[in-house]
């Protein structure tokens, strides 16, 4: 029996499992930071060596990823104004592990109560829901992109204009002393890694479900023939 409602749940579902996952990954894959801070010429921007930087993103990252961590930056100064900014990006990184999580559950249940016949998906325009997941998603992605490649620093002014109205703490000062370990250079490939994420993932949804289409389209006229 075709359910309305949990195809839709489904389909957004999918929508912000491919967001979150994507936005999860230069934030947990701590090793993205690593590869990049002698790439960068951090360590002779600041002073600091390798692991004396290394070390201070990981305590930042504690404190942004983890429960019950103090804030701390290391070897590097930091302000009151610059504390209260990465406690804002706490908020926003457990927002996005919450909605992954629950996204993620979602996903399953509905693919074992789809599995197990409770109910079946509906198929707009004769396609997967998930298939006009990834193709909303892909589209939004596209322009994101074209106005990020117009001007990234324009871009960059805005995204936190956004996630963080009416505050200009992200505005460090010369004492947040961290901020010259957190190149725009390195936020830019962060954004790049999160892009190419969503478009790959969503390649691989959009391939799969035509190929699955053409199949089943395939096995249906040969059925027919017999």
């Amino acid at each position: 029996m075709k359910n309305k409602l949990l195809t839709i749940l489904f389909g957004v579902a999918v929508f912000f499992f491919i967001i979150t996952f994507s936005i999860g990954l230069p934030i947990y894959a701590r090793f993205f930071y690593y590869l990049q801070i002698n790439a960068l010429g951090i360590p002779e921007k600041t002073g600091y060596s390798y692991a004396e930087i290394k070390a201070a993103y990981d305590e930042v990252l504690n404190f942004l990823t983890l429960p019950n961590r103090e804030f701390g930056t290391g070897v590097f100064s930091y302000t009151p104004q610059g504390m209260a900014h990465f406690e804002d990006c706490k908020v926003l990184f457990n927002l996005n592990l919450i909605v992954l999580i629950c996204s993620s559950a979602i996903i399953a249940l509905c693919l074992i109560l789809n599995k197990f016949k409770v109910f079946s998906f509906c198929r707009p325009f004769g396609m997967n829901v998930s298939f006009i997941s990834a193709v909303s998603i892909f589209a939004v992605i596209a322009v994101l992109a074209i106005i990020i490649a117009i001007d990234f620093n324009a871009a960059f002014v805005a995204f936190h204009h956004l996630f963080f109205p009416g505050k200009d703490n992200w505005q460090f000062s010369s004492k947040d002393e961290i901020i010259y370990a957190l190149p725009q250079q390195f936020f830019m490939n962060c954004a790049i890694l999160i892009g190419a994420s969503i478009i790959i993932i969503c390649v691989a949804i959009i391939v799969f479900q035509l190929v699955k289409k053409h199949k089943n389209a395939k096995k249906d006229d040969i059925n027919e023939q017999n």
